[in-house]
């Protein structure tokens, strides 16, 4: 395999919609944490997507470092926040992939990629031309640009992506992105415009599509209606154009009871949710049951497969 591949890293980072313009090329780090060498968490088989992503072996899911959100509940704090993680080569990263591959994984799951895009996009190719042929899935808060969207073109087949919120004043505060919503209804829709209505194989895993996720917060119904409405507009508009997931594995992980979410939802919440999504015509997807709110759901992040 080739050595020495190097990227450029920005030296104003505008790869997210913070734009914070941090010059990355001078080791600065911006808003999401990411500096100038590419950082991962861990990489391993993962069972507890959705059926049509782990399927019966496995998505093989690569956790990479920082975030550009800044959730109190993050369940992945520990790499999303407080930057734990190892500093690994393109080539490495390339190697990764195939060693998933190799383990029978039925895609490449980056998840939280947007930050370390450019490498991500040059490992991909290297390990393209080394076999690499899964499907290759952007697991994505859905804090994005249409131009980051754009940019993956090529490299994504299908979007595993969030869509957390509708208010402003509630994004802000537990994820310190008051802008969420404006910037993930264009970008959303720009990745449904670009991987198409979902496509499966003969086993039932998706190859290409977009799956929208929402997961229910704990005594915040009306905003998760709000979602809702977004999500059934878009199907009404194009039906069938994406896959609904509807989550109940709120957990109050990190700072979650810092701002008023420091419970799990109760039954009667997430059964309103779920209901409503059905009257929405939202059926044609997944809605987890309530046992899913599980800490053991969660991975440790102890840098296996890195």
């Amino acid at each position: 395999m080739p050595k020495n591949i190097v990227v450029t890293p920005p030296d104003v980072c505008t790869l997210c919609p913070r734009r914070c313009k941090a010059d990355r090329a001078a080791g600065q780090c911006g808003f999401c944490g990411a500096g100038n060498t590419l950082k991962v968490a861990r990489a391993a088989l993962h069972f507890w997507e959705e059926p049509c992503i782990s399927g019966t072996k496995g998505s093989g899911t690569v956790f990479f470092s920082g975030c550009t959100l800044k959730c109190c509940f993050c369940q992945n704090y520990p790499i999303s926040a407080e930057g734990l993680g190892k500093e690994i080569t393109v080539e490495h990263l390339a190697e990764i992939f195939l060693n998933l591959q190799a383990q029978g994984a039925h895609n490449i799951n980056l998840v939280t990629p947007g930050q370390w895009r450019p490498w991500i996009i040059a490992a991909l190719d290297l390990a393209r031309a080394q076999g690499l042929h899964l499907p290759i899935v952007c697991n994505t808060g859905g804090y994005e640009t249409v131009e980051s969207v754009a940019a993956w073109r090529g490299s994504i087949d299908i979007w595993l992506a969030d869509l957390k919120y509708v208010s402003a004043a509630l994004s802000a505060e537990l994820s310190a992105a008051p802008d969420y919503f404006a910037q993930a209804r264009p970008a959303i829709e720009a990745m449904m415009a670009q991987a198409g209505h979902p496509v499966f194989d003969a086993e039932g895993i998706l190859q290409k599509g977009v799956i929208l996720r929402h997961l229910a917060l704990p005594g915040h119904m009306d905003d998760s209606f709000a979602v809702l409405d977004q999500m059934a507009a878009w199907n009404e508009a194009d039906p069938g154009c994406f896959l609904p997931s509807v989550m109940s594995q709120y957990t109050p992980f990190y700072k979650a009871a810092e701002h008023g979410i420091g419970r799990r939802i109760t039954t009667y919440e997430y059964r309103r949710v779920v209901n409503y999504a059905m009257d929405k015509g939202l059926t044609m997807g997944y809605m987890q049951q309530k046992s899913s709110a599980k800490e053991e759901y969660t991975p440790s992040f102890d840098l296996t497969g890195v």
